[in-house]
């Protein structure tokens, strides 16, 4: 009698194998099958391994630098052949790509970039992350290239001449000698750094800037079968990739949530939403709801800005519109503070995000109705607050004045009355008959009240 046992390998696949039961005793049948289970499971450690493919759609940011990052710790702990890194990404943020890069240089797993699929690019930050890789390649109808640095000061400003000068300085030193190291065309990589020049797929393997245009990640594999290359380090290195499996590594569940959250369009509605839902219950204290639902989003709009280039100029603009708000329920300003608030916070929403790359600041077709939008919202909700404040009180001993009562007896002056359902004890100012309808003017403390004739 035999039992069945299944386990999960490195590379992700499960293997099938039959064990003696408990009443079958056999001590070399036994031994025999633990050795062939343990190099089943350990295969990968002896030179079978896979190879792993990661695909980075977006830009590059704090999430995707992690990404990357840990597939590398995961290929070199599981002794993988190879990485393939698929990049379709317009660049973003020169922190994020240095981390990428210093990994990249010191990685025990050779890399190979693949600009893929057909229409795709890797500009800007991603030239660098595929110039530093250990292969290159591209798909047709790919561009890569267009690296000259662009930065912007908290103000929303561009940087002066000599500041842009030593940038580029730095980020074309930087180019070249990656490039060198890489045996890749050095004036190439500098030219699309000064120049912002970009390249074709076909310009860029004439140019011995990339290593193969290849229509798919198999006929890349393929490409590369037997091929050996020269490390960062010096060491040579020889590809055994016959038969390996490539498996697709996807983010982790955070890191799809924190990747959606960081894009721009997104980030800005949650830092509205939490504007609002804080401003209501400032304005409204025990709903509690609104602002629970507000500090979230709130944190979470912080949280996207510390991956977005951030004009904080704007932001105290959009702050500035929201006190304005607040300050017109206290303020008669014949609407003048909250025209200032709309106009504060439109320039604001405006100022917000302020990138040279698109896919990193938000949509003018998007920001401006969602800022009307939410002007409007607050301007119909201080209408209301407004409203509250100018009503007549209608409860305790002032909302009686006013009222209108029947005289339950003669006042002269003194005597008593009917209303709201109750007889008080009243003194007019005028002479009052039985029957005669009265108007509270005073309510005294001590359940007194002063009426006159209605």
């Amino acid at each position: 009698m035999s039992r069945q046992f299944s386990f999960l390998r490195p590379d992700r696949t499960f293997i099938t194998v039959d064990l003696p039961g408990r009443n079958f005793y056999n001590k070399k049948k036994v031994k025999k099958q633990l050795i062939f289970l343990s190099l089943l499971l350990y295969l990968p450690l002896f030179g079978f391994s896979s190879v792993l493919k990661i695909t980075v759609n977006a830009p590059i940011h704090p999430v995707t630098s992690e990404y990357i990052r840990k597939t590398i710790d995961r290929a070199e702990k599981e002794n993988i052949e190879l990485i393939i890194m698929t990049l379709n990404t317009p660049g973003g943020l020169d922190t994020s790509m240095r981390e990428i890069i210093e990994k990249i240089l010191s990685s025990k797993t050779p890399i190979a970039a693949y600009v893929s699929p057909s229409g795709s690019r890797s500009a800007s930050a991603g030239f660098f992350i595929c110039i530093a890789c250990d292969i290159f390649a591209m798909a047709p109808g790919t561009n890569t290239g267009a690296a000259h640095p662009v930065g912007v000061s908290v103000t929303g400003q561009q940087m002066d001449e000599t500041m842009s000068e030593k940038v580029t300085n730095d980020a074309a030193s930087y180019i070249k000698s990656i490039a060198e190291k890489r045996g890749r065309n050095i004036r190439l990589a500098e030219d699309a750094v000064r120049k912002s020049l970009s390249y074709t797929e076909k310009e860029a393997l004439e140019g011995n800037l990339i290593d193969a245009v290849v229509g798919s990640e198999q006929d890349l594999l393929s490409f590369l079968e037997g091929k050996t290359i020269h490390r960062f380090n010096g060491d040579e290195y020889t590809f055994v990739l016959k038969d390996k499996t490539l498996i697709d590594v996807e983010m982790t569940a955070r890191q799809k949530f924190l990747l959606t959250i960081s894009n721009p369009n997104l980030a800005y509605i949650l830092l509205m939403l939490g504007l609002l839902g804080l401003y209501f219950e400032f304005s409204n204290p025990g709903a509690i709801l609104p602002g629970v639902l507000g500090g979230i989003s709130l944190l979470l709009a912080i949280f996207s800005f510390q991956i977005l280039p951030i004009n904080y100029v704007g932001l105290i603009l959009i702050l500035l519109s929201i006190g304005l708000f607040i300050l017109e329920i206290k303020i008669q300003s014949y609407g003048i503070l909250s025209a200032g608030g709309v106009v504060a916070m439109v320039i604001g929403s405006i100022m917000l995000i302020d990138s040279p790359i698109p896919e990193l600041r938000p949509s003018l077709k998007f920001i401006i109705p969602v800022a009307l939008g939410l002007c409007a919202i607050f301007f119909f909700l201080v209408t209301l607050a407004i409203r509250a404040h100018s009503r007549k009180v209608s409860t305790g001993q002032q909302g009686l004045i006013g009222e209108i009562g029947i005289a339950k007896t003669s006042l002269s002056p003194e005597g008593k009355v009917f209303v709201h359902g109750e007889i008080w004890n009243a003194e007019s100012v005028d002479k009052i008959r039985k029957g005669d309808k009265v108007e509270i003017i005073e309510v005294f403390n001590n359940l007194r009240i002063k009426v006159r004739k209605a």
